[in-house]
This record gives structure tokens, sequence and C-alpha cells, in this order.
């Protein structure tokens, strides 16, 4: 799929950790099998999930107030459809970007997620689908 996104903001978002927090702690990384991931989604019924944030749209840094708005009006949106939002954040191991709050969303299908992140102005998503691998998924 040809993008809009540069090379140097695609590599950083396959470096990222994204931390799931609270509960069931854990760190997925893009294409590599989470057993904690998978334990979670048998634990919940569900076959897949996302890792989605509605902070700093199109990887443009905004103000924490800003980003706090935008998670909420997230969050609201997944309590909506019914679902659970698990607080989460995505951080880059080295390049020095602060880590952005996010939530993992078990049960979140494919098509929400990309309809969620382009709603949010995300220029990609993680979602993970029964193999409990985390894809990047581009939205730009």
């Amino acid at each position: 799929m040809a993008t809009v996104i540069d090379a140097a903001t695609l590599q950083a978002y396959r470096e990222t950790h994204y931390r799931v927090l609270g509960d069931a702690p854990m760190i997925l990384r893009v294409d590599q099998a989470s057993v904690p991931l998978a334990t979670l989604h048998q634990a919940l019924g569900v076959t897949c999930s996302a890792f989605i944030t509605a902070a700093n749209p199109f990887s443009q840094r905004c103000d924490d107030n800003a980003n706090a708005a935008r998670q909420q009006a997230l969050a609201q949106d997944v309590a909506e459809m019914g679902l659970r939002s698990m607080a989460a954040a995505g951080e880059h191991p080295a390049n020095g970007w602060p880590a952005e709050p996010s939530f993992l969303v078990p049960g979140l299908s494919l098509e929400d997620a990309r309809r969620l992140g382009e709603r949010f102005g995300q220029n990609a998503v993680v979602w993970s689908g029964a193999d409990a691998v985390p894809r990047l998924v581009l939205l730009r």
C-alpha cells in the first residue's frame, strides 16, 4: 500500500513498545506474537484486539490537555460500542518522543479500529487477530 507517512515515522511505529497497563500488563511489538495477548483474548472470549490512541493526530504533538480530551472522546466511543478499553501507552524505547496515552480494546474489529483511527486523525493503528500478532495497519 502506498502511504504518505514518511519512512522514519513508519520505522518508529515498528520499533515502539505498545504497553498495556493495569491488571494484565504486557508489551506488544509489531509483528511479534504475544502469548500474554493470546491469553487475554482467550480469557475475554474475543478473537481480536486493537491498540489505539487519539493523541497527537498525524504524529503532530499536542499538549497534554488536548490529548486527554481526545482520549476521553475515544474512550466514550469505545464504551458506546459496548467494548471495554484498557489503559495503555505507546512508547518508543529511544527516540525521546513522549509516551502516548492509548488503549487496548479487546474485541475491536479491524474495520472498527480503522474507522476510529481515521476519526481521530491517526496515521495507523495496531491490530491483532486470532493469531495474537500485533500488526501495523496504515490509515493514510
